[in-house]
């Protein structure tokens, strides 16, 4: 989402869900990233919508670090949200 806050300067998330899976040494969290496209950077110039992106990031640990991360995230969604699309 660290690309978002350029044209979405006013973008933060709200943590949903946080989960931990001992046994396969697996992380999940689950956020809604909110914020209005009011700065430069996207591939239009700035619309004023609005965007409510769910995203989820599913970690495997391995020896106390992230050795595997997967981003799920609807960005057609999102961008039409923002008018990109």
């Amino acid at each position: 989402m660290k690309g978002l806050f350029t044209p979405v300067p006013d973008g933060h998330y709200e943590l949903r869900f946080f989960a931990e899976d001992e046994e396969r040494d697996c992380v999940a969290a689950y956020a809604v990233f909110r914020g209005r496209q009011t700065g430069p950077g996207g591939p239009v110039d700035p619309t004023g919508k609005t965007i409510a992106a769910d995203y989820v990031y599913a970690m495997q640990f391995e020896d106390g670090r992230i050795r595997h991360m997967t981003k799920i995230w609807n960005d057609t969604i999102s961008f039409q949200q923002l008018g990109w699309a």
